[in-house]
């Protein structure tokens, strides 16, 4: 019986290690997105604490990832203080130029399409995987992404 117990075990976490090697990117990029580097990262973390310790519902999931995704949010609201922060600190060198003006704006953002928006624009995911992280359709992420980029080119003078 702990022969069996043991394998069990041992399976269960072989399926979150895979599991978790294939979507943490995903889900940290999208958290990040959401709600800043800190509080992002942070969330992410604890959204896969949630899915370890409810593997057996989690791991039957649909779509877990856009589950974890709710979660995190829920949980990065412990994180946020005087809300997210979008680009790293000015000073790094090593950091491409980005209009100094575009952080304000992405938090003016609604934060769906601030999400959408850095999703699709700055780790180049697929409208296809941005619906199955956020849990909205594909036509909803080309919307949000859409109204996003409008309000920026609006607000930043750009055409």
């Amino acid at each position: 019986m702990e022969e069996r117990l043991a394998s069990v075990r041992e399976q269960t976490a072989t399926e979150f290690s895979e599991f978790f090697s294939a979507s943490e990117p995903v889900l940290r990029h999208a958290l990040v997105a959401a709600c800043g580097p800190d509080a992002g990262r942070e969330a992410a973390a604890d959204a896969f604490e949630y899915a370890w310790r409810h593997w057996d519902r989690v791991g039957s999931m649909e779509h877990p990832v856009g589950y974890l995704y709710r979660v995190g949010r829920s949980a990065a609201r412990k994180y946020l203080r005087r809300g997210p922060v979008i680009a790293d600190p000015p000073g790094d060198e090593s950091l491409p130029w980005v209009e100094p003006e575009l952080e304000p704006e992405l938090r003016r953002l609604s934060e769906r399409q601030r999400t959408a928006v850095v999703l699709r624009h700055s780790f180049g995911y697929s409208y296809a995987e941005i619906s199955r992280v956020m849990g909205v359709s594909i036509p909803t992420v080309q919307k949000h992404v859409e109204r996003a980029l409008g309000k920026l080119r609006r607000r930043l003078e750009v055409a």
